[in-house]
C-alpha cells in the first residue's frame, strides 16, 4: 500500500514540474547573450540576486530587486515597458517572470544561463 502512495506522490511530483516548466516557457521568452544585449537597453533591466551577489558584479546598467523582495517592490516596475530578468543561472528569473505573468506584465525576458554566463559589459564588485 505504501508503494502506491510513493508512486502517487512521485507522479503529482513529476507533474507539477512539467506543468511548472511548460507554462514559464509560455510566460518569459529566454534570450541568448546577443538577444538580450539587443533589448535591454530599452527595458527594465532587473537582477534578481540577492543584494551581496549583485554586490559582487553584475550587468551594467541593472537594478537590483531580489526574487525574495519581488512580492513587495514590484511596484517599481511598469508593466508598459519590457522586463528583462536575470539571476545567477536562470532558475530564479523564471519564478520571478512567473511571479511577474500573474501579476500582469506581459513582456517578460530572461538572460539564458545567467549571469554566471555573460561576457558583457559588467560593474565589478568590491
Amino acid at each position: 500500500m505504501s508503494w502506491y502512495v510513493t508512486i502517487i506522490i512521485l507522479i503529482a511530483i513529476i507533474g507539477y514540474s512539467v506543468f511548472n516548466f511548460v507554462s514559464q516557457k509560455r510566460q518569459v521568452k529566454t534570450l541568448t547573450q546577443e538577444e538580450f544585449v539587443e533589448g535591454y537597453r530599452k527595458a527594465q533591466l532587473i537582477d534578481v540576486r540577492e543584494g551581496n551577489e549583485f554586490e559582487a558584479g553584475h550587468i551594467l546598467g541593472a537594478r537590483n530587486i531580489p526574487l525574495t523582495q519581488l512580492k513587495t517592490r514590484q511596484q517599481e516596475l511598469r508593466k508598459d515597458k519590457p522586463v528583462y530578468l536575470y539571476c545567477q543561472s536562470g532558475m530564479r528569473s523564471g519564478r520571478a517572470a512567473q511571479m511577474l505573468h500573474r501579476q500582469g506584465y506581459r513582456e517578460l525576458y530572461q538572460l539564458k544561463g545567467g549571469f554566471k554566463q555573460w561576457t558583457g559589459k559588467m560593474k565589478s564588485g568590491k
